[in-house]
């Protein structure tokens, strides 16, 4: 194509990323403040075994903030970190707190970038050990939807400061969630599960939350009903019926399961991250989701990275049939939710997306944009170890209020091996050969080469002006091409006066794009209405040497 540039305007452009930093991108802080939070409080089932209750627990988060920042308006990532709702030692990890190695590290950086990040604790709690394998799946199944219900009340307690006084400085329509492995769960829950009926109408596979409590071989009743575990947002305050009906559930009649945390603020937040983790289904992203960012390692042992069943790293379970990156990005790219990746004048030209690129081919797929593939060779021991974003000091004493009782990770027995020989210690090296916090903070910062110029653009953030095409495209006159019928109520008909149609581009009166075809190459094309709405939309068709524009409506 045609490029108009001014000799000014690229050596602008080449000062800027030859000698100054930007904010969001560059770490342009020295220091960074550290404060805790409540950010709600609810009931946790983790202690039911021992106390035959669910109680009221503080749900504490950690905000990380660059020291001397003087702005009002900065954006917000909210991060939840992995250790499959259970506490550390218990869930078989080192890892599984908010301070875990990987979290501190990404709010850290986060924080020099003049980012506010904040590092969420979550409820945990199901029984791994239950007698039966439904049992078992439903515990899982209703502590990631606690997780879910956690995650948004984050996001309203943050939304709630910005309107109390603003005291963290920050812009509520910026607000970003971001989890690591089993937080990367967490967050993709937000993003697609924003009504219960999606609960009982899954696609993939269908009824997979539901349990056969009769034994008639029919599944029946859902795993998670409002009435005895709140609503999606956590809304409603709950308490079990006292009328036989909890079945199932294991929780006493009279027993409070969720408590209500500012019922008036909105949960909406703008973007997800998710390093590992998977979705629940993925019928749940629709054109009104969130724009999302997976990265993940497509031989990934603790989530399917395309479409799968679920099982319990601990224990081996078969858990449910979830979806990984590959469908997430598939799925977003169908339904326009990722557009903002791909709209006609961003460009990602950098080596990370490059590398991502050539890790989707060798991972045997398309390259769609906002899914990354963390493609590393097995270590010396066959095993795929992910993406791998965690370091600890082995003579650290474990949790000593907990099953660990503070004896350090290279003493302390890991259960998978009965003879009592393997340390927890060993047993992470196993997944984490030659763990160290320079290979933890390397692929963090592959991720964040990937996440962040991404970040600039969802967010519109200053940062985007690096990844705006600064060239002007000739434009053409709108007689270049014909498109009937105009009004149409099925479908339009693009006929070129003898140019070849690169690439067709629809948009709202907003400017919002709501459907691209590219590579179209053919002098001839036909655009279904599908779902969009009727209405006024601006069609762009590109060239190779330009693009013209005419106004269409669909009936």
């Amino acid at each position: 194509m045609n490029k108009i540039f001014t000799l000014l305007f690229v050596s602008l452009l080449s000062f800027n990323w030859t000698s100054a930093q930007d904010r969001y991108l560059d770490e342009i802080f020295t220091d960074v403040e550290v404060t805790t939070e409540i950010y709600g409080a609810n009931a946790t089932v983790l202690f039911l075994p021992v106390v035959m209750e669910a109680i009221q627990i503080p749900l504490p988060m950690d905000i990380y903030k660059p020291a001397g920042d003087t702005a009002t308006d900065r954006p917000v990532v909210l991060v939840f970190h992995t250790g499959n709702f259970l506490p550390s030692v218990t869930n078989g990890q080192i890892s599984g707190t908010r301070t875990d190695s990987s979290v501190v590290e990404i709010c850290t950086q986060l924080a020099r970038r003049g980012y506010v990040a904040a590092s969420c604790d979550y409820r945990l709690g199901w029984n791994p050990l239950a007698q039966t394998q439904p049992e078992r799946a439903l515990g899982l199944i209703q502590a990631a939807y606690r997780g879910v219900q956690d995650g948004r009340n984050a996001v309203r307690y943050m939304r709630f400061t910005a309107e109390n006084g603003n005291p963290h400085g920050i812009d509520p329509e910026k607000i970003t969630v971001f989890g690591t492995g089993t937080g990367g769960y967490l967050v993709l829950g937000m993003v697609g599960l924003d009504d219960y009926q999606e609960i009982l109408t899954t696609t993939n596979g269908p009824a997979k939350f539901f349990l056969d409590i009769d034994g008639d071989g029919v599944p029946e009743t859902p795993m998670v009903i409002p009435g005895f575990h709140g609503d999606v947002n956590g809304y409603n305050l709950t308490v079990t019926p006292d009328d036989g009906s909890s079945v199932g559930f294991g929780l006493p009649p009279g027993d409070t399961t969720n408590y209500v945390n500012f019922p008036d603020t909105p949960v909406d937040f703008a973007l997800s991250v998710n390093i590992g983790g998977a979705l629940g289904d993925v019928s749940w992203l629709d054109d009104n989701t969130v724009p999302t960012i997976s990265i993940q390692n497509p031989l990934d042992i603790f989530a399917p990275y395309d479409d799968d069943v679920l099982k319990v790293p601990t224990t081996g379970d078969p858990i449910v049939q979830v979806q990984g990156a590959l469908q997430i990005g598939r799925a977003q790219r169908e339904n326009g939710a990722n557009a903002v990746f791909t709209a006609p004048e961003i460009t990602f030209d950098d080596a990370a997306t490059q590398l991502a690129m050539d890790n989707s081919a060798a991972a045997g797929h398309e390259y769609i944009e906002g899914v990354f593939p963390f493609v590393t060779a097995p270590n010396s021991a066959g095993i795929p170890e992910g993406v791998v974003i965690e370091w600890w000091d082995p003579n650290a004493p474990s949790p000593a209020d907990g099953q660990g009782m503070g004896i350090p990770w290279n003493q302390l027995p890991h259960p998978t091996d009965p003879t009592g020989m393997t340390s927890y210690h060993e047993q992470g090296l196993s997944l984490n050969e030659n763990m160290s916090a320079e290979k933890a903070r390397a692929n963090i910062n592959l991720c964040f080469d990937y996440i962040l110029p991404r970040m600039c653009v969802a967010l519109d953030l200053s940062c985007k002006n690096n990844f705006i095409d600064t060239g002007v495209e000739d434009v053409l006159s709108a007689d270049v091409f014909n498109v009937f019928p105009n009004p149409a109520k099925d479908f339009l008909t693009i006929e070129s006066d003898g140019r070849v149609i690169e690439e067709v581009i629809l948009t709202n009166i907003k400017g919002e794009v709501v459907v691209q075809h590219t590579d179209i190459r053919d002098q001839n094309f036909k655009m279904i209405k599908g779902n969009l709405e009727t209405g006024m939309y601006v069609l762009q068709v590109r060239f190779e040497d330009g693009v013209a524009t005419q106004k269409v409506m669909f009936e």
